[in-house]
């Protein structure tokens, strides 16, 4: 078990064993929760690596889906009005 000390500037510092196992480097984010007992630090997860699976179907659009090239003649008929006003 290791044991650390509460700074005068209200600093913990995690031993250097506990952040080399946890893979936490300077930087890392903690959610900090009071257990009545003591604190629970969690890693804040950032970066977490989705699947399309995961997120398809999220968002809903309102009426009919449209067809790939009901799209691409959007994106075009966009391009062209930007073009006119000298964006592209």
């Amino acid at each position: 078990m290791e044991t650390t000390r509460l700074s005068s500037k209200g600093q913990i510092i995690l031993p250097k064993a506990v952040r080399d196992f946890h893979h936490w480097g300077p930087g890392t984010d903690f959610v900090v929760e009071d257990t009545g007992d003591g604190v629970l630090l969690r890693p804040v997860k950032s970066g977490r690596i989705v699947q399309v699976e995961d997120v398809a179907g999220c968002l809903k659009g309102e009426g009919p889906s449209l067809t790939l090239e009901a799209m691409d003649a959007a994106i075009d008929a966009e391009v062209r009005v930007r073009r006119d006003r000298g964006r592209y």
